[in-house]
């Protein structure tokens, strides 16, 4: 069955060794998948680069460097939940349970559940879903750290992830989504994904996703415009990626990054601003691009929640609600959720 996966899937099979292998999209069709949504959507009126795009290796690096900043305070905020879990979370698991990560980073939240699976399980599964290749990396230092741990990676998006896992076998998923990375899509984008998420799972499975909750103005707009400038070079590293990969000839000088908070819509929103009128050309995408001055791409939103509107929405997708765990400055929610 697992070959057939591969083979149907289009996906490349790397066995690293006894513990550790991964699946990976054939080249061609994640560079033409990028050049594609790049020409698409920086041909709209409403400019925009998709944030997934940001997860190159030295994007990865600097959001890593971004979680740690004093400004930004989810990482923590979510890690002191985690460890509210420690105790808190076996309760809803037992030894079947395979753990499944969508948007692995360098993996300190993972270890964090990891520590709960080496407590119910002598093997424990670990599917990590990532576009960055990073995840090798991560993974190899995890089974460093864990003797019990065996890794099979997909290099792909979330979605292409979530098609693979569908048909993989029959195991229970803990499928984990932190970091507050849903509160990245529109709304209407952000329901279809998790109505995705739930197709996709059987019923025993169980869902965690971590969401960013509503809180005062200055505290989230000083989270994404911190005093070393780390979020943005992370903003403007997407241009030199789309430079290296899609062969354009974007000048970062001529860009700097805009973050504000709309109240209405309850979002950060994440703008490179052009600050001249300029022309890029973007070769693999077969798009020259002008550019007025002050004219702006979009990149990122980041949506935050009430909890009253957390519990709304993931019942409306049709998700049983198990739990929704706060931090105890109630900045940051974790919830877990199974199949109706």
């Amino acid at each position: 069955m697992h070959n057939s996966v591969q083979k149907n899937l289009n996906y490349k099979k790397y066995v690293i060794d006894s513990k550790l292998q991964y699946f990976k999209p054939h080249a061609t069709k994640i560079e033409k998948t990028f050049a594609e949504e790049i020409r698409l959507s920086l041909t709209k009126n409403q400019k925009s680069i998709a944030p997934k795009f940001f997860y190159d290796k030295k994007g990865s690096a600097l959001f890593e460097k971004i979680c740690s900043l004093p400004e930004y305070y989810p990482t923590r905020t979510e890690i002191m939940i985690l460890k509210k879990l420690q105790i808190e979370l076996p309760d809803f698991l037992d030894h079947s349970f395979r753990l499944v990560e969508l948007g692995s980073g360098a993996s300190i939240k993972t270890r964090l559940l990891l520590d709960i699976f080496t407590k119910l399980q002598d093997r424990i599964d670990y599917f990590p879903i990532d576009i960055s290749e990073i995840l090798t990396e991560s993974s190899e230092q995890l089974l460093a750290d864990y003797d019990d741990l065996h890794i099979t990676g997909i290099i792909d998006t979330y979605e292409g992830g979530l098609k693979f896992l569908q048909n993989f076998d029959d195991k229970k998923n803990l499928i984990l989504f932190l970091g507050s990375s849903f509160g990245n899509f529109s709304p209407d984008d952000g329901y279809a994904f998790l109505q995705k998420i739930n197709s996709a799972m059987k019923s025993g499975d169980l869902f965690l996703i971590g969401l960013d909750l509503v809180k005062d103005v200055q505290i989230l707009e000083s989270a994404y415009n911190d005093s070393q400038c780390v979020t943005a070079e992370f903003n403007l590293n997407v241009l030199s990626r789309i430079n290296d990969e899609l062969d354009a000839d974007f000048d970062l000088i001529n860009f700097k990054h805009h973050a504000i908070y709309n109240k209405e819509d309850q979002r950060i929103e994440m703008y490179l601003r052009s600050l001249v009128n300029q022309s890029v050309i973007i070769s693999k995408s077969n798009l020259s691009l002008y550019l007025q001055k002050d004219e702006l791409i979009h990149t990122e939103y980041s949506r935050k929640f009430q909890v009253s509107q957390i519990r709304e929405l993931l019942t409306s997708v049709g998700f049983k609600i198990k739990n929704i765990w706060l931090d105890d400055g109630e900045n940051f929610s974790l919830s877990l959720v199974s199949k109706n």
